[in-house]
């Protein structure tokens, strides 16, 4: 990440993620009460996911990212790894459900984006449910990123992209960012 994502551990985005986000995406879902959640990053939605079930687990790719995550979360119900979401280390089946917040667009092509939600797809139970954002494409946000990966989710296709990779029961919302909620087929 560029130094310009230093203000997604600062208190305005995770009252974005409290406020507007995180409750739009699981007001009508249940949880269950083991949740993966992939690309925590500093952990905003994390803070706010992890009252709301027994177990998290939290997937950081970057290892400095994952040990200050591990650190902020000691003693909680909040397990954190130093792994890459494109091959989780899970058996099938393994949770209630799971969540990626606006990091989708960090993996550099669509094809490891769709091997992320494949992989997210394998972990969870039948009937379990993916929660989830990104942001949408915008000239200030190609900005942002400067020398660092930014490919956006083309909201129009995330539809397909789901259904392909064999999620059901699927509800995109197109705002400020997209908002999607997937379900694994019983």
């Amino acid at each position: 990440m560029n130094e310009n994502h230093k203000c997604c551990a600062g208190p305005e985005w995770a009252e974005y993620l409290h406020s507007e986000v995180l409750p739009a995406v699981t007001r009508d879902v249940d949880l269950g009460s083991e949740l993966i959640e992939v690309g925590p990053g500093p952990g905003a939605s994390t803070e706010w996911l992890h009252d709301r079930v027994q177990r998290l687990v939290a997937i950081e790719l970057d290892p400095e990212a994952a040990a200050t995550l591990a650190t902020r979360f000691a003693g909680t119900n909040v397990e954190v790894l130093n792994a890459d979401a494109t091959a989780l280390p899970f058996p099938d089946d393994s949770f209630d459900s799971a969540g990626c917040f606006t990091m989708l667009h960090h993996l550099p092509t669509a094809g490891l984006q769709d091997q992320l939600l494949a992989e997210v797809l394998r972990v969870l139970r039948p009937g379990s449910v993916l929660v989830g954002s990104d942001s949408l494409h915008s000239v200030e946000l190609h900005h942002f990123h400067q020398d660092d990966t930014y490919n956006p989710i083309e909201p129009a296709t995330l539809l397909t992209r789901l259904q392909t990779l064999g999620y059901e029961q699927i509800t995109l919302s197109v705002g400020y960012a997209v908002t999607f909620i997937a379900h694994k087929p019983h």
